[in-house]
């Protein structure tokens, strides 16, 4: 329906999990009339269909969800969660998806057992992991500087 897109509601679809904006916006119609769920900058949203089933992160944005995607509210730390549904991801996919066909579940996922520490031990690890992370990526923003010199180097040797 045409009166359910162009609203001033982030769509966050399923590719877009890790991304800090979307492509689609809806409005508040379509909210109450579809099956569109709203989430909160900092849940844990799941892709449960298609080509990024299995993959996790936290949202960036306020916005909607189809059924394609989970919202994970818990009493866990968030940032251990992800990090522990990560590594389980090729285990969920091969258990589940036989050979990629199908797709997850909520009830699937809410039946995982999650290896749950302490809340203080789950908020070291997610630091600890999170300062990873943030080391990785410092490296990544590094060799993409890198490679943007090589390649202008290039140019100017071969002009």
């Amino acid at each position: 329906k045409k009166d359910y897109y162009n609203g001033d509601i982030p769509f966050i679809k399923s590719g877009e999990i890790h991304k800090n904006h979307t492509e689609q916006f809806i409005s508040e119609k379509a909210l109450k009339n579809s099956s569109a769920k709203m989430v909160e900058k900092g849940d844990l949203i799941y892709a449960l269909y298609g080509a990024t089933s299995g993959e996790v992160g936290i949202s960036k944005v306020a916005g909607a969800i189809n059924q394609a995607i989970l919202c994970v509210r818990t009493s866990l730390n968030t940032v251990y969660l992800l990090n522990y549904l990560k590594l389980q991801k090729e285990n969920i996919l091969k258990t589940y998806l036989q050979g990629g066909q199908g797709n997850l579940s909520a009830e699937i996922i809410k039946s995982l057992e999650i290896l749950t520490p302490t809340y203080s031990e789950q908020v070291l690890i997610a630091n600890s992991l999170s300062s990873f992370d943030e080391k990785i990526e410092a490296e990544k923003k590094i060799l993409v500087r890198y490679e943007k010199l090589k390649k202008y180097l290039i140019q100017q040797l071969f002009i």
